[in-house]
Parts: structure tokens; sequence; C-alpha cells
């Protein structure tokens, strides 16, 4: 496996002593390992003409609608088969029962257009910017197709996200309007395919890798900008087997495939950087005929970047919240045209965010991180790999959607819903890197991994499709100032 310090082979002091190697010695060279590739990102494109005209209660309605049954069966499992199963129209004044429903979470620190429009015309008082929007004042209300309800009891309001789709079981004690709870369930981890004894993954007990990274930051102008250059390019040399010796090599050669998960290109507000912060500032707002977007320039950047690796192994790219594409979620594939010279290879897929494939039999599923830092501003949690437990639990990949985070108005499905449990579950852009194993109640295990930000850490991860598990690979000791 790869090391955090230099590589000690056949460039070392000691074999520049040695005599040079004839060809007839010479190790024969390297192939680049293979592995089956099927996409399914397709629940994510829009491919019909898109409107932005309709409500957003279509969306909330199709992922009731989608994820009913399988709590309704839950709920059964749970609480026994005798447990009826109520709509709130349906209400019995002190029965216990089940509800399934869809939680709204009423937060006062919850930003508006409301209130952005009285600040600015001075009515309010601008409040001090907050990191999180949940307060003891919160409430939790359970809505289904045609009414709403007050919970209270058995229910943690700081864990819950509007938007999540749950059965809880209790009684309307007083029939004003407040369901007591007892006890409330998520879906739980929906059916796995288990990954073939024969995948390509792992031929005869072979590793085979697949290297993910995350916020790149191509193009940053601030102090440590020639550092990131050089562990990028340390990145791509050490994935095309330029770097090292025979043993990293050959573990080079085991990648079948580089998925870069969002944020490719760098952008002025991104951790404080305040050197970015004024030099965006002094920008004009709007561009004249002359001038040209900073970005323009990071694109060109990041197609030679992508040159260089998609010439040696198939890459996946999927855009970030600050990269140039929608910035409601799911986020379209970068145009091919922003990338004229690498798109031209085959082995370049510009794919959706979320994504969604099968690499090797093995399922992969993960966004570019934008669910689940706006989870953790609408929670309690903290922790990423916490935030993709309970996404997963709750079978949808971005709950907070459309009511904090942004999302196309959906009417017929909601693509989000999760009906098959992948077997790694990634979000990119991570303060640092972190992955565990989880299991489900009939046997699934799934390797949950937090990518961390390639621009602040220099770390991408591995993950190896024979064992499932993940580790990281820095470059920090070689961008090291000193």
């Amino acid at each position: 496996m790869f090391s955090d310090t230099s590589v000690q082979g056949e460039g070392s002091p000691s074999s520049l002593l040695r005599r040079p190697v004839s060809e007839e010695q010479a190790p024969p060279p390297l192939e680049r390992a293979q592995a089956s590739y099927s996409p399914r990102c397709q629940r994510f494109r829009l491919e019909e003409g898109r409107k932005y005209d309709r409500q957003y209660a279509g969306i909330y309605a199709a992922r009731l609608a989608q994820m009913r049954p399988a709590l309704a069966e839950r709920a059964r499992r749970a609480w026994g088969e005798g447990v009826p199963v109520r709509k709130l129209c349906d209400l019995r004044r002190g029965e216990r029962c089940c509800v399934v429903g869809t939680l709204f979470k009423r937060m006062e620190l919850q930003p508006s257009v409301l209130k952005e429009e009285e600040e600015e015309r001075g009515l309010l008082r601008r409040p001090p910017w907050r990191s999180k929007y949940v307060s003891d004042t919160d409430r939790l209300l359970l809505e289904d197709e045609r009414q709403r309800i007050a919970l209270e009891g058995n229910v943690d309001k700081h864990r819950c996200v509007t938007g999540s789709v749950i059965a809880v079981y209790g009684a309307d004690e007083n029939g004003d309007g407040t369901f007591t709870v007892e006890d409330y369930r998520a879906a739980d981890l929906p059916p796995q395919t288990p990954i073939p004894s024969s995948s390509s993954s792992s031929p005869r007990g072979i590793d085979r890798f697949v290297l993910l990274a995350s916020g790149l930051g191509v193009g940053a102008r601030h102090n440590h900008a020639h550092n990131g250059k050089l562990a990028l390019q340390l990145l791509v040399d050490t994935v095309t087997g330029q770097l090292g010796g025979r043993g990293e090599q050959s573990t080079a050669a085991a990648i079948v495939r580089v998925l870069l998960a969002g944020n490719l290109i760098s952008h002025s507000d991104s951790h404080g950087d305040k050197e970015e912060e004024a030099a965006a500032a002094s920008k004009p707002r709007y561009l004249s005929k002359k001038t040209q977007a900073g970005s323009v320039g990071a694109m060109r950047q990041l197609d030679e970047l992508l040159l260089q690796l998609v010439t040696s192994v198939p890459v996946d790219v999927m855009p970030g919240r600050h990269d140039p594409t929608d910035y409601t979620l799911p986020q379209q594939p970068l145009h091919r045209l922003m990338l004229p010279r690498s798109s031209v290879y085959p082995t370049l897929r510009l794919v959706s965010n979320p994504y969604q494939a099968a690499i090797g039999g093995v399922t992969f599923l993960g966004t570019s991180g934008q669910n689940v830092s706006d989870i953790r501003r609408c929670s309690s949690l903290d922790d990423p790999l916490d935030i993709l437990e309970s996404t997963l639990r709750l079978r949808h990949v971005a709950p907070t959607a459309p009511d904090t985070l942004a999302c196309y108005p959906f009417h017929r499905t909601d693509p989000f819903v999760v009906d098959e449990c992948p077997h790694v579950y990634f979000s990119g852009n991570a303060p640092s890197f972190r992955s565990r194993a989880v299991r489900g109640p009939d046997g699934q295990e799934v390797l949950l991994v937090a990518v961390p930000e390639f621009r602040s850490t220099q770390t991408a991860c591995l993950v190896n499709l024979r064992t499932l598990h993940c580790e990281p690979i820095s470059f920090s000791a070689f961008s090291d100032d000193a």
C-alpha cells in the first residue's frame, strides 16, 4: 500500500550504485487491472424538459407513497401484526395505533426569504451567523396527504430533520391535535444484492481498488496553492504509476477506477480563505466583454489534470456545490465542452450528483457532500458517518430537500429514495477521512466513507473491492512547507 512518506525503491540512493538492469532482466511491464462497470445514475438525469413551475408538494407526496409500504411492514415487525396502521384523518381518541407520515421540523432559527426581506428593510435586526439552526424551541409535526399533527413524547427532535418519512406508535390521547409517541421506526436498510462470488472485483482473491477523492480545489489562489498543485500532481503520478518503486506501481496498477466527488475547482468562500474572499470582492459583479471568469482558467487546469488520468485509468467526475452546473440536486453532469481535451477519451465519464454505479459487482452510492452538510445544520448530528448512517436507515439520500436543500421539483417519483442497499455509501468534501462498516436487520453490510476534502487535507482514499476495506492515502508529507 502507498505510504505517507517518500517512496524508497528503485530510485533510492542505494539503488543508484547498482549495475543497470538489462532488458532481459527487467521485470515485465504492469498492466492496469480491469473491473466490470454498470452505471445506475439514470434516475438522477433530467432528460425531459425541465419545469420549475411546479409546487414542491408533489415530491413529498411521491416520497410518502414510495416509502409507506416498507414502513407499514417495518411497523408490523416492530409492534405486532395486530397494530392498526391509521391515516391522520382516521385517528381515534385514545387508540394505540401506528401512523406513517413525513416529519416537519419547525425551527425558529431557520433562515427564510421573509426574514431576509424584513432584515433588508430594517424591520428586523440581522441575527448573528449560526452553524446550526436547532434550538430547544423546535417542534416536530407529522403530516400525510391530508393533514398534520404535532408530536410529543418519546421522539428526539434534535436528531430528526424535515422530510424524514417514519412510522410512529402511540395515541392521540386528548383529541387536541397532539400525538403522544411511545416509539418510532425508520424504514431501515433496504434489500441488498450480494456481491457475486465470481465477481471480477476479486478474481482468485486478487485485490482491486477504487480511488475516491473530492474537493480538489483546482485554480486556488491562496498562499498554499503551490503545495496544493504539488499534491495533486503527486496524486496523478501515483495513480498513473509514475511514482514509487515496483511495489507502489503494482498497487497503482490495481486501481480500476478513480471517482472524483465534487468541488473540482476552487471557490472564493471556502474555509474562510480571506485572500480569496478579498479577491472576489474586489472584482466587478458582472463581467465585461474583455474580462474572463476565474473558473475558466480553473477548468483548463482541471482538463489538463484529467487528461493525465484518463490516458491511464477510467475516471468518473461528479459535480459539487461550487462547480459550473446546476445548483439544485440532482446536479447534472458537467458539459463535455468544458473539458475539450480529456472528454474525447472514452475512459472519462461525466456523471451526476448523487452518483450510483456497480464497479466489479460492488454497488457505490454517494454525493459530493451537500446532503451531509445540510443535515448537520438542521440537527444535533455532527459526525459525517452518523449522518450517512441515518440517511441510509431512513432510505433517503437527502431528506432535507427541498426544505433547506435545493432540489428539482419532482412530482411523479422521488429519485433520492434508496430502494437498493449499496455496498459502499460515501459523501465528499468532509473535514477529515472517516470510514465505518454498518449492518442492517437482514444481514446487509455497508461501508460508510467520509471522503476528505483534498484541497485542505491532501488526502484521498482507496476502497478494496474484495474486502470492502477503506484506507487513506495522504500526500501532506510531500507538500509540507518545511
